[in-house]
This record gives structure tokens, C-alpha cells and sequence, in this order.
């Protein structure tokens, strides 16, 4: 029961820097064109 104590603030931590680095990679422009870069490994030569 004690490792509770250690556990819920951990996995509430590692949420909450999940989600810091989504919203810093919307934020960067990381999202803008998905499709773009697909298509250029494919003819990438």
C-alpha cells in the first residue's frame, strides 16, 4: 500500500510531461504537414 504514495505522484508527473511535450510539438509546427513527409520518403532517392 505504501508504494502507492510513490506510484500515483509518478504516473501523474510522467502525465503531465507527456503531455508538456505534445503541446510543445503542436506547438513547434511538428503536426503542419504530415502527409508531405510521408510522400517524400516514398520518392525520396
Amino acid at each position: 500500500m505504501d508504494i502507492l504514495y510513490l506510484l500515483i505522484p509518478l504516473s501523474v508527473v510522467l502525465v503531465l510531461m507527456i503531455l508538456l511535450g505534445l503541446w510543445w510539438a503542436v506547438y513547434r509546427g511538428q503536426f503542419e504537414n504530415i502527409e508531405q513527409e510521408g510522400e517524400r520518403i516514398l520518392r525520396d532517392n
